[in-house]
Formats: C-alpha cells, structure tokens, sequence
C-alpha cells in the first residue's frame, strides 16, 4: 500500500489495524466490509480453500483472520471464534435479522484447511445464526462463507440493552 499523501510505501503498525508512512507520517485506517473485516491486505502465505485465491490479513474485532479478496470468506483461530462473536453481538446496534434455514446441500461439499491441506470437517455451528460453518481439528481453523459472519452477528437473541 503506498501513501496517499505523498506516495511512499506504507507500513502496517505491529499490533494495530492501521498503516502509517515513515516519510510523512499520514495514518490510514482500512475500511471495514459489511462481513465485519478491516482488510489489511498483507499477504499471509495461505490460499482460500474455496476459490484459490491468495488470502491477505484481516482483523475481525481486533483478531487476526485471513481474508478472500474474491470470494469474501473469512480463515480464522477457533479458539479465539466465540470472542469475535461475543465482541461482534455485544457491538451490534442494528435490529436483529431471523436467521434463514440451513442449506442441508452445503452438508456434502469438503474442502482443504488452508494450512494443512486435510479436509475439514462440515457441521452446523451450533451458536447463533443458522449456518454451516468448515473446520479442521487439527489445526483449530474455521472457515466462514461470505455473509455467515454477519448471520451469526445479526441472529435474534443479542443484548439489546443499549
């Protein structure tokens, strides 16, 4: 990414969602998608298991995710999944959204873990938001189609008290 001041190369800030020139200073701050992901646009060696894609950094809630530019899917730590949910419900301000019926069809796909190259596993994510969501055990990743964050945000149920 280059400055848009003075076109310098810019630099992600170690620990932050932001970027900064060394020769003028400028901040800037990724946008955020409508699937609750800063792209950071850094490359992260790993590849989309659905399209192929090269996946770039993301922060999702201050968590490190990889990203699809393409297909818009979301690679990220199990462990830290349910802190992005609790963090993302608990921000919400928007009314929430019924959750669609599961596609029992996406059951049946199987694709690679990104890192290790296994198949993941395929089950309905047993929180909110009525989606089916890919995982590999032994790499404790999840993958996330585009949208199925935003179900699982935006499912009834939330703390409204705002």
């Amino acid at each position: 990414m280059n400055c848009p001041n003075c076109g310098a190369p810019m630099t992600l800030v170690p620990g932050h969602d932001y970027y900064t020139c060394a020769y003028c200073t400028t901040f800037v701050f990724p946008e955020q998608t409508e699937d609750h992901v800063r792209v950071l646009a850094e490359p992260v060696g790993l590849s989309c298991p659905l399209c192929k894609h090269a996946l770039v950094a993301g922060s999702v809630a201050g968590t490190r995710v990889g990203y699809c530019a393409r297909c818009r899917g979301i690679l990220a730590n199990r462990e830290s999944f349910a802190g992005v949910v609790r963090t993302l419900r608990s921000r919400a301000k928007t009314p929430a959204i019924d959750p669609q019926p599961v596609k029992h069809d996406q059951l049946a796909r199987r694709l690679p873990c990104p890192q290790c190259g296994r198949l993941m596993d395929v089950h309905p994510y047993y929180g909110p938001g009525n989606i089916i969501i890919d995982t590999c055990g032994a790499c404790q990743l999840i993958w996330l189609d585009h949208g199925e964050l935003s179900s699982v945000v935006d499912a009834p149920g939330r703390d409204r008290r705002r």
